[in-house]
């Protein structure tokens, strides 16, 4: 049987300066399949679905869709050729409600009058043919992520789209709420859309796909169907390599209490609670995870360790010590290591040179002082170390930072601040974004940590990434721990049900 082609990309190329960011990328998607674009972040997918929705304009190459050649110059002009796309960071006003949110931006068939009502009857019956239940007059700050994403799906079905474009749709998700959009996409599958699902990760491609797409350095390296394939072949790949799938722990005794958080909490200027008791420690040889979605207090409980933001009450206390009005620097010179989430903001100077970087927190100390100046022939073969022992790909230790991959860059993060013989390292997101030779190596570099007895926190939205490196396990939700799991006994849904704020309770055993 010969399936219906209803998009057709031929030799599609895009140039940024200095980055051919889609290099000739011919691709087919047929009528009817849930099509998977798969690769490490930097390889291209997401340019070249913001090429196919308007928000950027080819240098190069055609686009077909249902067997005509169409111009795209703006987003308008996808949705009226029936294109929708939900990003990875939802468009929607969290004061307007459901309804408002949808029809927001659409024309009224009978200007200036909005007809309300026939528009609700007509958002209604969208919802019901998809099988999407959802109650148009709340608020849509009230909703749960997930639910916030059925919003999205509903406003581009509303707007007439058979096309929908997915990016990373997962990354703000619970675990029960990535399964749950699963299904929902299988049963717009069953309805006739046609969707394009952007993704780093393995397993959900697996899952989803009827045939995957992987792209590495702005090319396609392979279109397969997913009943043909399996992890070993995509991950090749995407990085060219066999990768090990399989993260290996020694089993190590933990050792003094490095960490001890006691009832720390956190407010914003506004008086909206950040962090509510928070009470954890960890110790010398330990990774303690901390799992939860994204922006649910993570990023304010690092900050408050290294004391990059003041709490409003409770006790920090390092190797015993009261710590909690000690400067950043003082806490990295009793041994704290801190690897922010977002490394081109937090973690490096991007204009600086690689060697640069290296030295950021210890360039007023010898020997990379000598006297008032800082000792450039010591930093150079320094820099050249870490380059060798991190496995960093550069021409030269005198490179921007800038001109670096993601993996690269995080590389160089990850010597500066491991280099330095940590006792307490905080770690956010070590992996995001990376492809899946990138992060086997982090992974790698983050166990050794652990058994030179080095403390670790760990913050991941990346479950699976939780589960594998982490001794123990707290789950944080709105700035308070639900509770704290062994993750060789712990249930995925047990966790899920954690990270959307349902508490763990400890099951009482009764005799008789």
């Amino acid at each position: 049987m010969v399936q219906e082609i209803i998009l057709s990309l031929k030799e599609i190329t895009k140039i940024f300066p200095g980055v051919i960011a889609n290099d000739h990328i011919s691709l087919d998607i047929f009528k009817g399949e849930i099509h998977s674009l798969l690769g490490e972040n930097g390889a291209g997918k997401t340019t070249l679905m913001n090429i196919l929705y308007g928000l950027y304009k080819p240098d190069k190459g055609e686009i077909i869709f249902k067997g005509e050649e169409v111009k795209i110059h703006s987003p308008r002009d996808a949705i009226n050729l029936g294109i929708g796309m939900i990003h990875q960071r939802f468009m929607l006003i969290p004061r307007f409600t459901v309804f408002e949110n949808i029809i927001l931006g659409q024309p009224s068939e009978k200007p200036p009058l909005l007809e309300k009502e026939k528009l609700h009857e007509k958002i209604l019956r969208v919802a019901e043919r998809f099988n999407i239940k959802l109650d148009l007059d709340v608020p849509v700050e009230n909703l749960s992520v997930g639910t916030q994403q059925k919003v999205e799906i509903l406003k581009a079905l509303y707007q007439g789209a058979d096309l929908l474009i997915l990016d990373e749709p997962t990354s703000v998700l619970t675990p029960q709420e990535a399964q749950n959009l699963f299904k929902d996409l299988l049963a717009l599958k069953e309805q006739g859309c046609t969707i394009i699902f952007i993704s780093h990760k393995l397993k959900e491609v697996m899952q989803i796909s009827d045939r995957i797409t992987v792209l590495r350095d702005g090319k396609v390296v392979g279109t397969k169907k997913k009943l043909e394939t399996n992890f070993q072949e995509l991950s090749k790949l995407m990085v060219g390599r066999e990768i090990s799938f399989t993260i290996k722990k020694k089993d190590v005794q933990p050792g003094r209490e490095v960490l001890c958080l006691e009832d720390i909490s956190m407010k914003n200027k506004k008086g909206l609670r950040l962090l509510k008791n928070i009470s954890l420690s960890a110790r010398s040889g330990e990774i303690l995870g901390i799992a939860g979605v994204d922006g649910n207090g993570q990023r304010e409980l690092a900050d408050a360790i290294c004391r990059l933001q003041k709490i409003d009450s409770g006790n920090i206390k390092m190797l015993g010590q009261e710590v909690s009005s000690s400067s950043p620097r003082r806490l990295y010179e009793q041994g704290l290591s801190y690897i922010p989430a977002d490394r081109k903001r937090y973690g490096l100077i991007l204009n600086f040179t690689i060697a640069e970087n290296l030295i950021l927190k210890d360039y007023y100390l010898p020997p990379f002082k000598r006297g008032l100046f800082l000792n450039v022939p010591y930093i150079n073969d320094y820099s050249k170390k870490i380059i060798v022992a991190y496995d960093i790909k550069t021409p030269s230790h005198l490179v921007q930072a800038s001109k670096l991959s993601g993996g690269n860059q995080q590389k160089v993060v990850l010597g500066r601040e491991l280099s330095k013989c940590p006792k307490l390292l905080i770690v956010m997101e070590p992996t995001q974004g990376l492809d899946v030779g990138a992060c086997e190596f982090v992974h790698n570099k983050l166990l050794d940590e652990r058994d030179k007895g080095v403390a670790i926190l760990l913050f991941s939205t990346d479950l699976d990434e939780i589960m594998s490196l982490s001794d123990r396990i707290a789950v944080i939700y709105e700035g308070e721990i639900m509770g704290e799991v062994d993750p060789r006994k712990a249930d995925v849904g047990e966790i899920g049900l954690m990270m959307a704020g349902v508490k763990y309770l400890e099951k009482e055993v009764v005799d008789g």
